[in-house]
């Protein structure tokens, strides 16, 4: 089914310490994001970068956070901006570092509530992003989102999460770094963790259609967060955060077409990359790919699987 992608770009890169993922909205245009959708069939509109006014009454008693006030008002802004979007269409998210998700999740929640709809969220990341505000050591917000939508407390400067997601409703997907602080929080959160373990031993398949059907048969929306180091770097090197041991390209298309099938995602967010580190846009041209896959890019067409959560 066509849909209307709406295109927003969230420059940020205060969230972690890195410079250049504020490029990846613009690496990602001009990989072909536009074009690959509407070559499929979607109607797109680029709204352009959000405007973000920095927050500069946010505090936060941890000294070691930085950026606050830009990465609240990137919150502030995206936050809005996803609601809306959702009113009208299928919202793509072009990071920008993973803090975007503090506000890009929580529009997509405020959303679903209004609407009277459970939100699911699929986080495909190499990191948990469990910490809050409160317990990051490395001061870095990208390491946090999680931790908001879940419901945790420290993010004052924020304001209240629309909606909190109920743990059982979000899905860590091919995780394969947690801090210690992480790792106990976690233990106390009914959160479904797919590790990369868990794909080693029962594969992608299986984990990912378990949640889908759990979503399908609460008649959720789900926000899926794709993160560049999801992917293995020696495929995707575009990412600050490098962590060996990836999926493959493979395995990525695999997870983008079984979405497509289930006709569940609502909004997306691409995160993380960041083109001064890319090798001729080699990894924004896979995430373009990724992203034709899940809006419905078939080398052969096959039936569609039904998700009825049987």
């Amino acid at each position: 089914m066509a849909k209307t992608c709406i295109l927003l770009g969230a420059a940020i890169d205060e969230g972690q310490r890195r410079p250049g993922c504020l490029m990846g909205p613009a690496a990602f245009r001009v990989a072909g994001l536009p074009q690959a959708l509407q070559e499929l069939g979607h109607g797109v509109e680029d709204r352009g970068d959000v405007r973000v006014v920095p927050d500069q009454s946010a505090e936060c008693p941890n000294p070691a956070v930085h950026s606050l006030a830009e990465v609240v008002g990137m919150a502030n802004a995206l936050r809005k901006a996803t609601d809306e979007a959702l009113s009208t269409g299928f919202p793509i998210i072009m990071g920008g570092d993973h803090s975007l998700a503090l506000g890009s999740v929580a529009g997509a929640a405020a959303h679903a509530a209004a609407k009277g709809k459970p939100l699911f969220l699929l986080w495909l990341d190499a990191h948990s992003d469990f910490h809050t505000p409160l317990t990051t050591t490395s001061g870095n917000l990208h390491g946090t989102p999680v931790a908001y939508c879940a419901g945790r407390e420290g993010f004052d400067a924020f304001g209240p999460f629309p909606a909190p997601i109920p743990p059982e409703n979000i899905c860590l997907f091919g995780i394969r770094s947690v801090d210690p602080a992480e790792h106990a929080a976690l233990l106390n959160h009914d959160i479904e963790i797919n590790d990369m373990r868990v794909l080693d031993e029962h594969g992608i398949v299986k984990p990912l259609r378990d949640f889908l059907n759990k979503v399908a048969a609460a008649g959720g929306m789900l926000h899926v967060s794709l993160d560049v180091d999801f992917l293995d770097p020696s495929i995707a090197p575009a990412v600050g955060t490098t962590v060996p041991g990836g999926t493959t390209i493979r395995e990525a298309h695999l997870v983008m077409e079984l979405l497509h099938e289930s006709a569940l995602v609502t909004s997306l967010d691409l995160v993380e990359l960041n083109p001064f580190l890319d090798d001729r846009g080699r990894t924004a041209r896979l995430m373009v790919d990724l992203v034709a896959s899940l809006m419905g890019r078939k080398v052969f067409d096959r039936p569609t699987r039904s998700y009825s959560g049987a």
